[in-house]
């Protein structure tokens, strides 16, 4: 029988999550107590003593040692994160000490990085220049699992089809189309009238699968009744992307305010076929039940403001 938080809180101890994560980590009850500078039978002890409080087996037995049961995956995944907030805890901690305002970690998609996301840390710059912000830009399925795994704070995306979305809080944003572009020379460049059959000729840079960027272009030509051109190259990267589209007949397919950022540098031109499909609306991704620090309630507070 699970027992109740109230339990949890007056029993279980840090150092049985440091016993979980050595075990599902080395597989071994010998090499966790070395790990953990203890013996093999103080550690056989405080994991049945853990399991019992749990009321649930949390590893089997197999020829190689211990593997994690379906209850272990979930506590270890948890032990994780709670390791993961007590060095956020120290991060920020530090930041105060020295005088900083602290640090975020934002995740972001292509589509609200030049603008939106531009503007509001050029904000938060000037106005709080002790501020520290990392981004990192990827896909929304690459972005999700480095939030749940407290890699990232912020995550400005999308929760992909599919996705467990149960421990995540989204607030949304926006919305925003794709735009197929190529580059300033390419002979489709100064056409006022295009087909998707006309498109397939010509090599393509696409997002990796299974991104919703990629799953929405294939079902634009599935639509259209012509067959998704075959990927010559996969790239998430925008500098990436634009860079292969100079002086070459590949195309590619951006969201439109990035397209048309580039578009006014003279860096691409967008092709006159809109893709009749859209990608889900674009927001902010935070893990439930995690307050906010300081500095990601202003990333969060510009975002919102800004976007309006």
């Amino acid at each position: 029988m699970i027992p109740p938080v109230s339990t949890l809180h007056g029993r279980l101890k840090m150092q049985h999550l440091r016993l979980l994560l050595a075990v599902e980590e080395r597989g071994s009850l010998r090499q966790a107590a070395e790990a953990l500078t203890l013996t093999q039978p103080a550690v056989s002890k405080m994991l049945q003593d853990m399991e019992d409080l749990l009321g649930v087996p949390l590893f089997e037995r197999h020829a190689r040692g211990l593997r994690p049961t379906r209850f272990g995956l979930a506590a270890t995944r948890y032990a994780r994160l709670v390791f993961a907030d007590m060095g956020g805890l120290r991060d920020e901690l530090v930041a105060l000490e020295s005088g900083k305002i602290g640090r975020v970690r934002v995740g972001a998609v292509m589509a609200p990085t030049p603008g939106l996301l531009a503007d509001v840390i050029r904000q938060l710059n000037r106005d709080h220049p002790r501020l520290e912000v990392a981004v990192h830009v990827e896909t929304s399925d690459v972005l999700m699992p480095q939030l749940e795994r407290d890699q990232l704070d912020i995550v400005l995306g999308r929760v992909p089809d599919g996705w467990d979305s149960s421990g995540l809080d989204f607030e949304q944003l926006g919305d925003e189309g794709l735009a197929i572009v190529v580059g300033p020379q390419h002979p489709l460049a100064r056409r006022r009238k295009l087909s998707f059959e006309e498109l397939t000729g010509y090599p393509w840079i696409m997002q990796p699968r299974p991104s919703p960027m990629r799953a929405l272009i294939d079902r634009s030509f599935e639509d259209a009744g012509v067959p998704a051109p075959p990927s010559t190259i996969e790239t998430a990267a925008v500098l990436m992307t634009t860079s292969l589209l100079a002086d070459s007949e590949l195309i590619a397919v951006l969201p439109e305010s990035v397209a048309a950022y580039y578009g006014r540098l003279g860096a691409l031109a967008v092709l006159p076929l809109p893709l009749p499909r859209k990608l889900g609306p674009y927001g902010i991704v935070t893990r439930r039940g995690r307050p906010p620090t300081a500095s990601m309630s202003l990333l969060i507070d510009a975002l919102r403001a800004l976007s309006r």
